[in-house]
């Protein structure tokens, strides 16, 4: 949640912190506000709405935009309404302090009352100005510099933050701090100038070195100097490790696009080849995976498998389940992260806990992973961000290289989650005997033709828009699957809803005389998988059953169906393939579904309302 972006160096700092700005603002976007310092005075503009609202009211004023260090934030709402006074920067009561803060302070209620009877008063509802003040409380009656401030005042404090504080009265260092929320350090040519944002994309163009703050660590940072890292809680001093970003600026920007969305659908056979690349060597029939291979008894001798994650990947989850059950007949659970850390879960050292994240940031994922560890269950990640806290936390992993997803609405998220699982059942499956030598060479060859089929299946682009066109003032929708299409249902459903704001539900298809049909009538959309593996004939009852209490069906149906196609009133066509492997297919016609829907009614696609790319904070 929110974004943080700042520069210390000899350019002017106003447009490096509004750029940067712009390609953090899938982490919130209700409000923007930029600091930026010149000869003895702090500038700071701030509004509610976009980083666009914010350029606005800087607009003509040069004034505003002079000085080469400056801090700014695009902000997900937590303690305060988005208002012009809630949104960062925040300055202290002196003036002489000003902080940009992503995360939540749980005790900023009992600091504020203990401030306020020591003479402070606040100007808005945030925990983020409470902060700030209670670091200047201890610098002024510590007597100390703003570094060692910053470090006690943390210590009082509990929560969640990725903090940027400066003091004007010390105008050559920043202060930079993490608990919970990511916070990367780009380090310029002969440290002559310093970048601070909530990940890297906001100075990939000006250097491709990388410092990325542990939990309970800060970093004073100072022209002309090494970066100086300690501990929060010890002050011991830590080594810090830059790293080398493989990430390119033409990976964040739209490249001819209307939306960050439809590029990144686009660019899934892309990204599933990407997330194969080295590890499934169709030609040989072999998957090699060290992360898997080093630890292959963990896995084989587990009691069971439990997938952690929420939202779009709690979806991957669950079709791993039915992956991993099937291919390599390992017993699995999968849980809501937000849900198994606080009910006390039965975890033993038996236990192998996959935890799924996009950003390998997610504080309730990260929070099981902890759990988990301290249960003695061997923890292995599968994320997308190279150095995230999720990649650091667990024993091990896999990245999927999806490569920057940008829009708020995971994608070539969820295909490359589902590919890396797909490839730790099969070589689970193999190593086990659960999977003949037959059957796992079928599935490499298959699994080989998916991105060619991805590719081919982005071609009905135009068809699919066809039918957006006719549903898109619907005010409810049903989503139906069965077996491995079960979760693709769940992520259709959610795709609608989060883009467009139609309500819309997934449901197993048996599930739908359970109840939901009473819902249906002449009115309601039901968007069905019926391809031709599996249940397929149980499907098509459920669609007969539709049909005859007037539901419109819209169905997804493998390449040559006519059963299907003589009943619903609507098809989208599939290659064929494996049934477990139909979810990298299945799923596209919903993203491009969705995409089109919201669209047409004028929605922002990438940046849908309340929500946040990255859900650092619970």
């Amino acid at each position: 949640m929110c974004g943080i972006s700042a520069y210390i160096g000899h350019r002017e700092a106003y447009p490096i912190v509004i750029n940067g700005l712009k390609r953090l603002e899938y982490r919130g976007y209700d409000s923007a506000g930029v600091m930026v310092y010149n000869n003895g005075t702090m500038y700071v503009s701030k509004t509610k709405g976009k980083v666009s609202d914010l350029e606005e009211i800087v607009g003509q004023d040069e004034e505003r935009k002079k000085g080469t260090i400056g801090m700014g934030h695009t902000r997900w709402a937590t303690h305060g309404v988005p208002n012009d006074v809630n949104s960062h920067p925040h300055l202290s009561k002196s003036g002489n302090l000003v902080i940009v803060h992503n995360g939540i302070i749980e005790n900023y209620d009992t600091i504020k009352k203990e401030l306020i009877s020591r003479g402070y008063s606040f100007k808005s509802d945030t925990d983020t100005e409470v902060l700030l003040n209670l670091i200047e409380e201890v610098k002024v009656t510590e007597g100390c510099k703003l570094g060692k401030a910053v470090q006690l005042a943390l210590t009082n404090v509990v929560g969640a933050y990725a903090i940027t504080v400066f003091d004007k009265t010390n105008p050559d260092e920043i202060i930079v701090a993490r608990l919970g929320s990511p916070i990367a350090i780009g380090v310029g040519k002969d440290k002559k100038e310093f970048f601070v944002a909530s990940d890297a994309s906001p100075f990939v163009e000006y250097t491709k070195q990388a410092i990325y703050l542990e939990d309970e660590e800060m970093a004073i940072i100072k022209l002309g100097k090494q970066v100086k890292v300690h501990k929060i809680n010890d002050d011991s001093i830590v080594e810090p490790t830059i790293q080398k970003l493989q990430m390119s600026l033409d990976q964040i920007e739209k490249g001819g696009y209307d939306h960050f969305m439809l590029k990144e659908i686009h660019e899934q056979p892309k990204a599933i080849t990407d997330t194969f690349r080295g590890r499934m060597l169709a030609d040989k029939n072999m998957i090699k995976m060290s992360s898997v291979d080093l630890n292959l008894d963990k896995f084989l001798n587990a009691n069971r498998i439990i997938i952690v994650a929420c939202g779009t990947s709690w979806h991957a989850g669950l079709v791993a389940e039915y992956l991993f059950e099937d291919m390599a007949r390992i017993p699995v659970e999968v849980e809501y992260a937000s849900e198994f850390r606080y009910r006390n879960p039965i975890i033993t050292e038996k236990d192998v806990v996959i935890a799924i994240s996009q950003s390998g940031e997610t504080a309730d994922t990260l929070a099981a992973i902890k759990l988990a560890k301290s249960k003695g269950a061997f923890v292995y990640g599968v994320c997308n961000v190279v150095g995230s806290s999720i990649a650091r936390e667990t024993h091990s992993g896999a990245y999927t290289h999806a490569g920057p997803e940008i829009g708020v609405a995971s994608t070539k998220a969820f295909t490359t989650q589902i590919t890396v699982l797909t490839l730790i059942a099969l070589k689970l499956g193999k190593a086990n005997g659960s999977l003949s030598d037959q059957a796992f060479k079928d599935y490499i060859q298959k699994m080989n033709r998916i991105p060619k089929q991805v590719e081919e299946l982005l071609k009905i682009d135009d068809h699919v828009k066809s039918i957006a066109a006719v549903y898109k003032d619907a005010k409810n929708c049903l989503y139906l699957g069965r077996g491995f299409n079960f979760p693709v249902a769940l992520e259709g459903a959610l795709k609608l809803k989060e883009i467009s704001y139609i309500h819309a539900e997934g449901y197993p298809a048996a599930e739908m005389k359970h109840g939901p049909i009473a819902l249906i009538d002449e009115n309601m959309p039901i968007f069905v998988i019926a391809t031709n593996k599996g249940h397929y004939e149980k499907v098509v009852s459920n669609i007969q059953e539709i049909k005859s209490r007037a539901g419109k069906i819209i169905a997804i149906v493998t390449v040559g169906d006519t059963q299907v196609k003589e009943i619903a009133d609507h098809t989208i066509e599939i290659p064929d393939t494996q049934e477990a492997l139909t979810p990298l297919l299945t799923t596209i016609p919903f993203q491009l579904l969705s995409y089109h829907i919201a669209v047409m009614l004028n929605k922002n696609v990438d940046q849908p309302r309340n929500l946040a790319k990255s859900v650092t904070v619970e």
